[in-house]
């Protein structure tokens, strides 16, 4: 296996992949390069001894084809070393062939002027197994076994049963080995492909959530932003269009809805910085979340003219931050489309502190709509609700009003 064992780990893995006619993966050379070192030099050693050992019996026991012997064996030796010092040799199936052809002529030479020639055969084994496809290595190992049997019988004058089992036990284990070998070289790709495939899995989970993360955090700006600052801007453009029609006959009414739109104008500006800094709503900042609600209820009337109420049920207790959050901001989402689009005259606010749950309920006695047809403050409102684990329902009808609900499981601890 001198010219196989020369060969660098991506000519390994390119015979394995001709041997068994599919794509090959690289495996790691830490795994293969001891293995493939100590075979080397065993393969090494095998056929040195045994060239050494035909020449030095062919002239101790005083054999007349000695010197026939010993340019044999340097023959064969050197054919054998040539091997990994050829570049097509170990890549082309075709120069691999006739390299081993070559190799097996010098091994028939020898074989028939030194008995000690079959023992040459079991380097050839490996060879034939290993560097050829498996449906060639088998018919040449067995008629490689077959000349050695016969060139062994030819040397001791009758086929006996020690003649005939030691090529064919040398031949089997051979094929053994390299099989053997090839499984798990087979295995070894397999695991080293799931590897490949879970670190591209990894790197494609990473850059879905990634990208998941980003969309989340368009939507909570887009919520944010419909919230807070859309709402603080339609509130500043309603009260600048009543100073409007106050002007120029009544400047004195005008006042109040100037002074009221630059105080929204101000919570706005407060109200986007607090969003550029990603902290809690202005609202709550000092305040409990029945105190925001009941200071919306309170702004919304003074600058709309809408009656709206808030009413407290059950004992508050403390829930998380971004329960308040998303309860303040869905209360000013429902509370500005009353304004704007439900023309109603009456609205009320009910935050309810229950034993498993907090629920916050907005109805008002408008002219109502179609959920089905709903725009995006709705929808972002659910998302808010349903991003936290909350429920959100909605119940409303054209000329019926609407009734809106929020509620976050909890429960105090």
């Amino acid at each position: 296996m001198h010219a196989t064992l020369h060969l660098s780990i991506d000519a390994e893995v390119q015979w394995n992949k001709d041997n068994r006619g599919e794509e090959a993966f690289p495996v790691n050379p830490h795994t293969l390069d001891r293995p493939l070192r100590l075979l080397r030099i065993c393969l090494h050693l095998l056929l040195g001894g045994l060239l050494v050992l035909a020449v030095a019996r062919a002239y101790v026991d005083g054999r007349p084809h000695a010197l026939e012997v010993l340019a044999g064996a340097l023959v064969m030796g050197g054919v054998y070393t040539a091997g990994p010092l050829l570049p097509r040799v170990g890549r082309s199936p075709a120069a691999t062939a006739v390299w081993l052809a070559v190799l097996g002529a010098a091994w028939l030479v020898l074989l028939l002027r030194t008995p000690d020639g079959v023992w040459l055969a079991f380097p050839l084994f490996f060879l034939q197994m290993h560097l050829l496809p498996t449906h060639w290595g088998l018919p040449v190992v067995a008629v490689t076994t077959v000349v050695a049997i016969a060139g062994f019988t030819r040397h001791v004058g009758g086929l006996g049963y020690g003649v005939t089992i030691g090529p064919m036990l040398g031949a089997a284990v051979a094929v053994a080995t390299v099989l053997g070998y090839q499984a798990l070289y087979r295995e070894s790709e397999q695991r080293q492909r799931l590897i490949e495939e879970l670190h591209e899995t990894r790197n494609d989970l990473a850059a879905v959530e990634r990208s998941a993360g980003v969309l989340a955090e368009r939507e909570r700006l887009a919520r944010e932003i419909h919230d807070t600052l859309a709402q603080g801007l339609s509130s500043i453009h309603l009260l600048l269009r009543a100073a409007e029609r106050a002007l120029p006959d009544r400047p004195e009414a005008a006042v109040p809805h100037v002074t009221q739109a630059r105080q929204a104008a101000q919570d706005n500006l407060t109200e986007a910085r607090r969003l550029v800094y990603a902290l809690a709503p202005v609202e709550l900042e000092g305040a409990s979340l029945p105190a925001a609600l009941e200071r919306l209820c309170a702004t919304t009337q003074q600058r709309s003219g809408l009656t709206v109420h808030f009413h407290l049920s059950g004992e508050p207790f403390e829930v998380p931050t971004a329960y308040e959050v998303a309860l303040l901001r869905i209360a000013q989402s429902a509370l500005a489309n009353t304004v704007r689009h439900a023309e109603a005259s009456r609205a009320e606010l009910t935050l309810s502190y229950m034993d498993t749950s907090v629920t916050l309920d907005a109805v008002d006695d408008g002219i109502g709509f179609d959920p089905q047809n709903a725009g995006f403050g709705l929808s972002a409102m659910r998302a808010r609700a349903r991003s936290l684990g909350g429920s959100w329902t909605v119940e409303s009808s054209p000329g019926h009003g609407t009734a809106l609900a929020v509620s976050f499981p909890w429960s105090v601890r």
